[in-house]
């Protein structure tokens, strides 16, 4: 069983992937490549003096499996609660977690097949968004969503912000203690 699975690889799922691998979790990143961010061009993202989407995406999955996060190319069809964590079923097979973070950009079908709550979208041309508290739960213990799915503006900096919140908030609960990532210079 993972601890964490994640579902999509753009900016917010491969930012909580990285941050949840990081610091030791068992973390499975399912994605199906067919995220808005592939088709972006971007100047605004604050260490990056500008990437192409294709690229950012590619270099957030390389940090996340540099640090161990498993990446499985597939589309999700269903998330169903056990009496322990989640069964997610996908186009490839079915895996087991503690926890599921939803970072699928502009759509929100998938939350609402499990019975997620929703709400009308804010940014445009995103329709409907998951219901989160300040910390990126859901209305099902357990499922937590970030970025663009979450409420957040669509722009990279921000939904990968919003991941790495989400993601350190889930670790804050599976450690029992507040989790907190600093590296040094070497």
């Amino acid at each position: 069983m993972y601890d964490i699975l994640i579902v999509g690889a753009g900016p917010s799922g491969a930012s909580a992937a990285l941050f949840a691998a990081k610091a030791g979790k068992k973390v499975i990143v399912i994605d199906n490549d067919k995220g808005v961010t592939k088709r972006a061009w971007v100047e605004n993202h604050y260490g990056v003096l500008e990437v192409s989407g294709p690229d950012l995406v590619s270099t957030g999955k390389k940090q996340a499996e540099k640090f161990g996060a498993e990446l499985v190319d597939a589309t999700v069809e269903s998330i169903e609660k056990k009496e322990e964590g989640f069964v997610v079923t996908t186009s490839e097979g079915s895996y087991e977690a503690k926890h599921v973070i939803l970072a699928t950009g502009f759509l929100a079908d998938l939350a609402e097949k499990a019975g997620v709550q929703t709400k009308p979208g804010t940014e445009p041309r995103v329709k409907t968004i998951i219901d989160v508290d300040a910390s990126g739960q859901t209305n099902i213990p357990g499922i937590w969503a970030a970025g663009t799915t979450a409420g957040v503006s669509v722009h990279t900096i921000i939904t990968a912000g919003d991941g790495a919140k989400v993601a350190i908030n889930v670790i804050s609960e599976i450690n029992g203690e507040r989790y907190v990532d600093h590296d040094v210079l070497k």
